[in-house]
């Protein structure tokens, strides 16, 4: 076999197949017409015949491949493979690179890279979420060498059996972000957010954790078929009832609601501290609809008046009037409370463009973190009225013809 010795030889040659060029060294000639730089050796661990690519004649010229091939046998001497030191290498060079990649970064990047795989754009959305609200607080700024057991306990023990499923979910996205990036060679070793045989030896198993008996809830893709419904009856309590679905409050403070508690001005319903759970004042913005039923009701009213009376004179609605008539309606095991999870199910569903810090003060959660309770500021009134405006039109929106509680 000849040697191709100058660059005009190598740029000339056009024999399909492998023309030496040096010790090891060769020019391979695709059908296609195409050129590239070829290392041949045998390896010094195994033996065996490897090639070894060292790029296209159009990156490389004659002179820079006699370097490289050089530099491999070079490595022969000293009994290391140039493929595998190659990948030695290229590994420790994005090693160091992920020291620079926070868990964020690579998270967005792991997003963006399954998003073709996901059915809706909602699915990406809910994954940015859940990481937003859990794991990024917690080590979304460190880099992906620092990340390890303790951090990724630290973001999902404290809701690991009062949120099972919504831990599950950030545990799972954690996993799947690292598997990511090691995937990609950004790290390496055992993936810390692991579950079998790592994670389940420090965390209770949910299965078998006594679960609180939760309110049975009305799926939330049924609510304007139930409004539909509920608007068929007859009565003051179906008014409390759909006002308290508008606004997720609960049955107390709805029952209890006063007319001096109503701003129309500022389409606002300020519930004083002592009828809130919490013992502090709420506000809570009012959309069209719950804004409509208090016009409906507000003739001669004092302001010491219920706005939604009772059967007897001066009081407010009973305790179970609204239980009553759901009942009567008999559309299922759901209770009055529960669309307060209805609301809930469809903000995590359909309303994922509002935080869960908007979502929670909607529902006038107490915060049990005394660190986040002592840096937030404002109840987002506006923000919140947005929230219950969108509420308002999934519940206002088109019917199909055909009513499923009928």
């Amino acid at each position: 076999m000849a040697f191709l010795k100058s660059a005009r030889s190598v740029e000339t040659e056009t024999k399909i197949g492998y023309h030496r060029c040096d010790s090891g060294l060769y020019l391979q000639v695709a059908r296609s017409g195409t050129k590239s730089w070829i290392f041949r050796y045998k390896s010094p661990v195994t033996a065996k015949q490897r090639e070894m690519g060292l790029g296209s004649l159009n990156l490389v010229t004659l002179a820079m491949a006699r370097n490289m091939a050089l530099e491999c046998r070079q490595q022969l001497l000293k009994k290391l493979d140039p493929l595998e030191e190659r990948t030695r290498i290229k590994r420790e060079r994005l090693l160091k690179q992920a020291r620079f990649i926070t868990f964020e970064e690579a998270a967005e990047r792991c997003i963006a890279s399954k998003k073709p795989e996901w059915k809706s754009v909602k699915h990406a959305q809910q994954w940015s979420n859940t990481l937003k609200t859990y794991a990024y607080p917690v080590f979304g700024s460190l880099s992906l060498s620092d990340l390890n057991t303790d951090l990724v306990l630290k973001a999902i023990e404290p809701i690991w059996t009062s949120k099972a499923t919504t831990a599950s979910r950030v545990r799972q996205r954690i996993e799947t972000v690292w598997d990511w990036a090691r995937a990609r060679e950004y790290v390496e070793g055992e993936n810390p957010a692991r579950l079998r045989g790592h994670l389940d030896k420090i965390l209770a198993n949910t299965d078998k954790i006594k679960r609180v008996k939760h309110h049975a809830a009305l799926p939330y893709k049924e609510i304007n078929l139930f409004i539909k419904k509920l608007r068929d009856q007859k009565g003051i309590s179906v008014l409390a009832l759909e006002f308290m679905i508008l606004t997720a409050t609960r049955t107390g403070e709805v029952r209890g609601a006063k007319w001096q508690e109503i701003d129309l001005s500022n389409r606002v319903w300020t519930i004083p501290s002592y009828r809130m759970k919490a013992g502090k004042e709420h506000r809570v913005p009012l959309c069209n609809r719950a804004e409509q039923i208090i016009n409906n009701l507000k003739s001669n009213r004092k302001p010491d008046d219920f706005i939604f009376l009772g059967g007897k004179i001066g009081k407010g609605l009973s305790n179970g009037a609204m239980l009553v008539l759901l009942k009567k309606m008999n559309i299922g095991p759901y209770t009055v409370h529960g669309f307060r999870s209805t609301f809930t199910d469809w903000v995590a569903e359909e309303a994922y463009q509002f935080s869960n810090e908007t979502v929670e003060l909607a529902l006038s959660h107490t915060i049990k973190n005394k660190v986040e309770a002592a840096y937030r500021r404002g109840d987002q009134l506006e923000r919140r009225r947005e929230l219950m405006n969108e509420w308002n039109k999934y519940i206002e929106k088109s019917l199909p013809k055909t009513n499923a509680y009928k």
